[in-house]
């Protein structure tokens, strides 16, 4: 493993984290981690870095050792060749990374917290491997599955992202890398803050990571939502407790009442609290997500 900032990467305000990367199966993960007591992985979505949760993590770090890794395709994080079917970048191979990241540091059971994308692959985490994952905490996320047999109009109209990133027969990244500072909006370094700002431009005017962000979106739209509809067939369950986060001005309710649509994938109750924030909640009030991500993580009994 190394430390320190990498080419590339500018450096970030991470006291007392340390930077590494190890190589994990068949990616390279960059990876930060710091803090003590039991373990919990942040899992950042698009378009972002593990750096979005540069305000929370250290605030978790307290009483947990936090591990913050760039998820496979996006950051730092390498992506392997493409296969048939997108398979290389889905759910089910991120989650294995990540449960490889955590034995490789020690933990065979830890507490996983996903943002956007990044739920996916908590939430695939905690189906795929229920005696490693202590606690779910699904930030603005709902089940590929449940979305795409709710779409309409509206979803169509307000997620179209998912259908122009997700499709291959004339591909984004050709319209994205031609200009990523015009395709990408993103507050400035003085609101989501500098070191974070860096780290995420440097990622998007990287045409691999692009390319890492749409093939994660193409799996999504097949090999995902596949994995999701055995589930439910065979009737497997998170059996974790779960937090549902969701964004007070945000339109995860696009769909009705996110509890009511999550309640059926889980053994136990759901614990759902709405966060005044837009939809990057670890950016705009961290300090209201990691105090409800810490309390649930101190009061929540597997």
């Amino acid at each position: 493993m190394i430390q320190g900032a990498e080419p590339g990467y500018p450096a970030t305000v991470f006291d007392d984290f340390r930077l590494d990367r190890v190589t994990v199966g068949d990616v390279s993960v960059r990876f930060r981690h710091g803090g003590a007591g039991p373990p919990v992985v942040l899992l950042h979505g698009h378009p972002r870095t593990h750096t979005t949760w540069h305000a929370v993590a250290p605030r978790l770090a307290r009483e947990h050792t936090v591990v913050l890794p760039d998820l496979r395709g996006y950051g730092g994080s390498t992506l392997p060749t493409d296969r048939p079917g997108h398979t290389q970048s889905s759910k089910r191979e991120m989650a294995g990374d990540v449960v490889r990241l955590m034995a490789h540091l020690g933990h065979d059971r830890f507490a996983v917290v996903g943002h956007d994308r990044g739920s996916l692959v908590a939430f695939r985490t905690a189906m795929d491997h229920p005696e490693a994952v202590t606690h779910l905490v699904i930030m603005d996320g709902l089940p590929v599955v449940e979305h795409l047999e709710r779409t309409d109009v509206t979803f169509a109209r307000a997620w179209w992202h998912w259908w122009f990133l997700g499709q291959t027969d004339k591909p984004a990244e050709r319209v994205i890398n031609a200009d990523p500072d015009a395709w990408y909006e993103t507050p400035g370094p003085e609101v989501i803050g500098a070191g974070n700002h860096a780290d995420l431009w440097a990622a998007l005017r990287n045409p691999a990571v692009v390319h890492g962000m749409c093939e994660d979106y193409r799996a999504g739209l097949r090999v995902d939502r596949e994995h999701e509809e055995a589930d439910r067939a065979a009737g497997r369950q998170v059996e974790c407790p779960m937090l549902l986060l969701e964004s007070e001005h945000d339109d995860l309710d696009l769909h009705g009442d996110p509890a009511k649509i999550w309640a059926p994938w889980l053994v136990r109750p759901l614990r759902h609290r709405v966060v005044d924030s837009g939809h990057h909640q670890a950016e705009e009030r961290p300090v209201e997500v990691a105090d409800a991500i810490g309390d649930f993580l101190r009061t929540a009994v597997r």
